[in-house]
């Protein structure tokens, strides 16, 4: 999935030889970047099993509070390119501690809000973090193996992402149904602190190559490939969390299940999504667009479907547990396809997917809060639909024209 010419320069050889003789210690560092992945992850979806109680709380409606994930979106779009440009030389590990000290700043401030402004204040210091990791780490990992482990390396970072929405949100629903909402932020900002203790003592010095310059974040919009997946991202991650964010009232409300099967429901999204993470990592080997349209198309007919559903348990588990392993393909077959369409230009790329990303949760919390707030959960399930499904007519285009191409000897 991730090639040898993803060290995009011989110059930063150096720092990874360092330690590459040493593999328990570099392997360990790896994980503490997965562990950082996963409380990075945790604290940006919390608010999604949560979001109901600390509406009531904070005095605010369900659409409001969604600004919790559409806000950290917003700054997080920014924050990955303006932070890979500012950083400069600035060794990789001086800025990811930051960014973990950050994240523990972030959950304690929520934790402690007493009003949705300063709830937002906490979120908005998410998006700095969530912005600045998605964008150095992946590119961290060449500093800890060597590049014909960089597959191995990546693909435990990524399923940070998986294991948060296995053990993280449910469990954040969990704790916060039992005991408040608060006390969930709490035991994310004591986890996020032990992790930042141990990437102080785990990761090594990690000097960039070289600095990254505006222009080279041009790159990745002026070859057709690349751009192509970078509207894809858009249209489908827009669509998934224009519905997503809204996932336990839909369960509550519409689908009138209790808060405790919502919560196993919530844990059943998660494993499945744990399972679809490795299943796309085998799939994307073979076809990673492909592996993007199966993935597309399997949550816009989900979606689609729940916004008509008569609801029930039987419907719960079905959308819990296809909607979940549907989207657990999306991270890893979209990073895959930025790799293979940038070979060369792998910082430049992550940056630019991180920005897509953020934009589309941003976006899709946003117009999905908007159609909940208006007609209802059907509005956000039924616009989620129609943004998936113009996903997956992209996806399925650009492989048609690829097709062509190389039937035209056009390589």
């Amino acid at each position: 999935m991730v090639s040898k010419e993803i060290i995009a320069d011989e110059a930063a050889r150096p720092a990874a030889e360092s330690i590459i003789d040493s593999r328990a210690p570099a392997w360990l560092a790896v994980m503490s970047l997965a562990l950082g992945a996963f409380s990075t992850v945790t604290t940006e979806f919390l608010p999604i099993g949560l979001l109901t109680n600390i509406a009531a709380s904070l005095g605010v409606t369900a659409g409001t509070a969604g600004l919790m994930v559409t806000m950290p979106g917003v700054l997080a779009a920014v924050a990955g390119p303006a932070l890979i440009i500012a950083s400069g030389r600035l060794d990789r590990r001086a800025v990811l501690i930051a960014l973990s000290a950050l994240l523990v700043v972030s959950n304690v401030l929520a934790a402690c809000a007493q009003n949705f402004t300063t709830m937002l204040i906490a979120r908005l210091l998410l998006g700095m973090c969530v912005g600045g990791f998605w964008t150095f780490a992946p590119g961290a990992t060449t500093h800890l193996v060597p590049a014909d482990l960089q597959g191995k390396a990546m693909s435990y970072v990524l399923a940070g992402i998986s294991v948060a929405t296995v053990v993280g949100v449910p469990a954040g629903a969990l704790l916060g149904n039992l005991v408040g909402w608060r006390s969930s932020f709490g035991v994310v900002a004591v986890l996020s602190a032990a992790i930042l203790v141990l990437q102080m003592r785990l990761l090594p010095a990690m000097p960039p190559a070289r600095a990254t310059q505006p222009r080279d974040l041009l790159v990745p919009l002026l070859r057709p490939a690349s751009a192509i997946g970078l509207f894809v991202a858009l249209l489908l991650i827009a669509g998934h969390f224009a519905s997503y964010t809204y996932l336990t009232p839909l369960l509550q409300e519409k689908f009138g299940l209790p808060s405790v099967t919502v919560t196993s429901l919530l844990l059943l999204y998660g494993v499945a999504g744990f399972f679809g993470t490795f299943i796309g990592g085998r799939l994307v080997m073979r076809n990673a667009r492909g592996t993007l349209l199966l993935a597309a198309a399997t949550i816009s007919l989900v979606l689609i479907l729940s916004a008509f559903s008569n609801g029930g348990l039987l419907a719960g588990i079905l959308v819990a547990g296809v909607w979940g392993l549907a989207f657990g393909l999306i991270p890893v077959s979209m990073t895959a396809w930025m790799l293979q369409a940038l070979p060369d230009a792998p910082e430049a790329g992550q940056a630019l997917l991180v920005t897509s990303f953020q934009i589309a949760i941003a976006s899709g919390a946003l117009f999905g809060g908007r159609l909940v707030d208006s007609f209802g959960i059907g509005g956000a399930l039924t616009l989620g639909g129609v943004l998936a499904a113009a996903a997956a007519v992209t996806v399925a285009a650009s492989m048609s024209r690829g097709a062509a191409r190389y039937a035209l000897g056009d390589t």
